[in-house]
């Protein structure tokens, strides 16, 4: 225990203090970290050419390790914050459930604890801000959207690899471009989920009912006919008839002996087929690792999790709608485990789900939500960290103290996401033995993929900030901030600039266009 939490430890310190860009980037970050460079996991899930082969997962000799790819559907495809719930998994398949859970305080609490301090100076300022502070966040904004823009980039080179789920990639980016609602991302995710199983199962059933034997024999048939028929007359009777009934007794030897042989091969081609479903990896020439992964829970206790998480999500939410006039704290913790219970895709959908519970609601200004937005596109780490900003904001004018309010808000944000995320993983040991359930997998993923692309489009349209319009313009408003995103892109693609530096150079290029602007 003590050797894994020291790993976890080396592994997490830094990453919430580097990882700028949001989910998009973070799950880029975790594939090279924990992929690549520790091989904590492995990269492929079931790939497109086993779907359909019997697998057996429980053998222990040969058993399938959990994946990358896995982790990556499962993240998006539950609700709450994607990126921190496949770290807290990664660690805790690794670790255990502690080490997942010291994981992910690693990881959230550095911008946590920033975005907390930026809320008591935010509380105190007036109405509009220097003409400079508007530059270096614009400039921040544009250098994300690069640095985001290459990590949709990068994740659909090693996550998609097959033309349907290069297909659902494009469709469900361009749909999120498109259309944006809080229950439209998830049909988006099940559609493509839907596509991809159907596709998978319909190729298996051909391939099984092509490669069963009796069809093959069947497919055969019609070509050992002709053979025989080919064998016959060119063996017709051209001298006496003694010698061509030797002859016509030969060749129907030889064309009985063709027969057989011809059946011989169908059934060790049978046999090769039986044994590549049985074992689909020994065609692949090496096994698979042996299982390394800490052992998770067992499926009756994610149910019972599971089950207890959404008796504990009704209460709340009786109390919330029947408690006549609750507190600001109860309140505000209500509607951000409410929220946290119902975002399905991420970022996209946390900002309007947000401003619904929070704005709406008269606790934050739109001008301070406007502005803490901007400055969570400039800080490492979860963008949920989003919600501890507005919590100490929210209860301002209470007789709540504002770290109470963000630590509610945290809180609030965070342990649904996470407690659903340990409850399905004891499930999943059994879940991932179903063919359809993998297949639906890899749809799952290509539509995750395609809204990274949905959110650089999202914040280049709200990346420009200026006096006049604190709500946000494209970043397309002046052709400075296409540069710095250019730049973001290029260094990070062919010069190896990582995300921090790539943050720090688009923010002094933003005060030197405002220098250059104001001179």
């Amino acid at each position: 225990m003590r050797d894994q939490t020291h790993d976890v430890v080396l592994a997490n310190w830094h990453l919430g203090l580097t990882a700028f860009g949001g989910p998009s980037v973070h799950f880029h970050i975790f594939r090279r970290k924990f992929v690549e460079e520790l091989q904590w996991i492995d990269e492929q899930t079931v790939s497109q050419s086993r779907v359909g082969r019997a697998v057996d997962y429980t053998n222990a000799d040969n058993e399938y390790r959990i994946k990358y790819q896995e982790l990556f559907a499962i993240a998006n495809a539950l609700p709450g914050p994607g990126s921190t719930q496949m770290l807290f998994n990664i660690n805790m398949i690794h670790g255990g459930f502690f080490t997942g859970i010291l994981a992910f305080l690693l990881w959230s609490l550095p911008g946590a604890i920033g975005m907390f301090c930026f809320s008591l100076g935010v509380s105190h300022i007036g109405d509009t801000l220097p003409g400079a502070v508007y530059a270096l966040l614009t400039g921040l904004n544009a250098a994300t959207v690069g640095i985001i823009a290459l990590a949709a980039v990068q994740l659909s080179q090693k996550l998609i690899t097959d033309k349907l789920t290069r297909i659902l990639v494009f469709l469900g980016g361009a749909g999120g471009m498109l259309y944006a609602a809080l229950w439209y991302f998830p049909v988006l995710m099940v559609a493509a989920g839907i596509a991809t199983m159907t596709w998978d199962l319909k190729v298996t059933q051909k391939l099984v009912r092509l490669l069963h034997p009796r069809v093959l024999q069947a497919i055969r048939a019609p070509e050992l006919e002709e053979s025989r028929a080919r064998t016959d007359l060119s063996l017709a009777p051209t001298t006496s008839a003694t010698r061509s009934s030797q002859h016509n007794g030969a060749s129907t030897t030889g064309s009985s002996h063709l027969h057989h042989s011809r059946q011989n091969d169908v059934r060790s081609n049978a046999m090769s087929i039986h044994t590549a479903t049985a074992n689909p990896d020994s065609s692949l020439g090496t096994p698979l690792p042996p299982e390394r992964n800490h052992v998770l829970l067992s499926w009756q206790k994610g149910v019972i999790i599971l089950v207890t998480f959404f008796a504990s999500f009704l209460t709340i939410m009786l109390i919330r709608g029947l408690y006549p006039s609750p507190t600001r704290t109860f309140s505000l913790f209500a509607n951000l485990y409410l929220a946290c219970t119902i975002i399905f895709g991420g970022g996209p959908v946390l900002i309007p789900l947000l401003r619904e519970y929070v704005v709406a609601e008269g606790w934050v200004s739109p001008r301070n939500f406007l502005l803490g937005l901007a400055l969570m596109q400039a800080f490492p780490g979860p963008n949920f960290n989003f919600a501890v900003y507005l919590g100490a904001l929210a209860v301002s004018g209470t007789n709540t103290s504002p770290f109470i309010g963000a630590s509610v808000a945290f809180l609030g944000i965070f342990i649904p996401g996470l407690i659903v995320q340990v409850g399905f993983m004891g499930l999943w040991g059994s879940l991932r033995r179903n063919r359809a359930l993998l297949s639906a997998l890899r749809g799952v993923n290509a539509a995750a993929v395609g809204l990274v692309f949905t959110a650089v489009y999202r914040l280049w349209q709200i990346g420009y900030l200026n006096q006049n319009d604190q709500g946000g313009q494209p970043l397309g408003g002046s052709p400075w901030w296409v540069v710095v995103t250019a730049t973001s892109f290029v260094g990070g693609t062919w010069f190896g600039l990582n995300p921090p530096s790539a943050v720090v150079l688009g923010g002094v290029m933003g005060m030197v266009w405002y220098g250059i602007v104001q001179s």
